[in-house]
């Protein structure tokens, strides 16, 4: 009995100061117009099209200064790409699928417009792959394939296998409003700013670059 009312008068003390600091919580989840651009081995762009994916989770806004927050968050989201291949004569359509875990440290700056707020804003993001697929289809082929998780593709490895770097970090982009009721519309871009293809045991001059870009909008709610 004593451990749960100290664990009740924690939680109220954490949200009494919580209140006091200003502190606001809030959901957000949204389209993403997701590629993997970059360059192959031989140094030749990719040439990939546009996978449709989403994103959703939390988010704080933290108080700096007035009209300026610093704004964590959590996201569970899904990138990837299409593209399009021709081998002996058979046109190949390829989608890879990569479920990310993604932390946003977002910098926003949130002035009085009309009855809400102008939003806008910038900061890294880091994110960690949970999981994903490459789906192939054409030409009497129909298979789908996990993805492996790794930073460097060892000469034992598999070679008909998918390999991905697990972490990706970038840079976000973000404008939007935030109305009356707490309810907000925003605009997101991604730049990653790290290759997610693995180096490959036993080759030097392996010049592919792949990494994710997209852009996106979502909506999102404020307690």
């Amino acid at each position: 009995m004593k451990k749960k009312i100290s664990l009740i008068s924690a939680i109220i003390l954490f949200a009494m100061f919580v209140q006091a600091q200003g502190i606001s919580f809030g959901l957000r989840g949204g389209v993403n117009f997701q590629n993997i651009n970059g360059s192959d081995a031989n140094d030749n762009t990719l040439k990939n099209d546009i996978l449709i994916g989403y994103h959703i989770g939390v988010n704080a806004e933290i108080p700096i200064v007035p009209e300026f927050y610093f704004q964590p968050g959590l996201l569970y989201t899904l990138k990837g790409n299409k593209s399009e291949d021709v081998f002996a004569g058979q046109t190949i359509n390829s989608t890879t699928k990569i479920s990310y875990l993604e932390l946003d440290l977002n910098f926003l700056y949130k002035p009085l417009l009309g009855n809400g707020h102008l939003l806008l804003g910038f900061g890294p993001y880091v994110g960690y792959g949970i999981g994903g697929n490459v789906k192939n289809e054409g030409g009497g082929l129909n298979q789908t394939e996990d993805i492996k998780f790794k930073n460097t593709i060892e000469i034992t490895d598999p070679q008909n296998v998918t390999y991905v770097r697990p972490l990706d970090i970038g840079a976000n982009l973000l404008a939007g409003y935030e109305f009356g009721n707490k309810i907000s519309f925003q605009l997101n871009a991604q730049l990653g700013l790290v290759k997610i293809n693995p180096e490959e045991e036993g080759i030097t001059d392996d010049k592919s670059s792949a990494k994710n870009t997209g852009f996106g909008f979502s909506l999102g709610y404020r307690f």
